[in-house]
């Protein structure tokens, strides 16, 4: 049985999804001007810059999804429970990843909120979803739309994040 009401989306998706996707392209360059080669942490790039990339992916991918002909309530379950077990079991190895930096950066609460918190969160919601879509379609659509404003979101304060960190570093290291 196809979902019809999916078509009430196709705008909200093609928005989310091509933000995510241009954001992606930009969060590329703003790192590769911001970083210098020589004082790249890779644990710290792995913590904090991939999983930006990650969220804007997984935007960027439930976008393509939902805008999907004669999609099903069991493809969408499968997809919202595949999608949002692996986000909370990513979201998991980014928090051990903050863990391992405490030697050379402590993260604060805004680190955890938006790397970890928040992230867990979302994708916590959109496992949630993939068991009361069966139930509730419409409802389910507006929880993974709010799950994909919430990643989209997060995305650009990571993003924005890395970039003040990187250029306020560099000019400290500068004088």
């Amino acid at each position: 049985m196809a979902l019809s009401v999916l078509s009430d989306w196709t705008s909200f998706y093609v928005i989310t999804g091509s933000a995510a996707a241009g954001l992606t392209g930009l969060t590329f360059v703003v790192i590769a001007l911001a970083s210098d080669a020589q004082r790249v942490n890779p644990i710290a790039l792995r913590a904090f810059v991939t999983p930006t990339i990650v969220h804007f992916g997984a935007v960027l991918a439930l976008s393509a999804v939902m805008s999907m002909p004669h999609l099903s309530v069991m493809s969408l379950r499968i997809v919202f429970g595949a999608a949002g077990l692996a986000g909370v079991t990513y979201v998991g190895v980014v928090a051990v990843r903050m863990k391992l930096l405490a030697k050379d950066y402590v993260p604060v609460l805004e680190d955890w909120l938006g790397n970890a918190i928040l992230p867990a969160l979302g994708y916590g919601v959109l496992f949630a979803m993939a068991f009361t879509t069966s139930q509730r379609p419409e409802q389910s659509l507006y929880g993974v739309a709010a799950v994909s404003l919430l990643l989209l979101f997060i995305g650009i304060r990571n993003a924005w994040d890395s970039a003040v960190w990187n250029t306020v570093k560099k000019h400290r290291d500068t004088h």
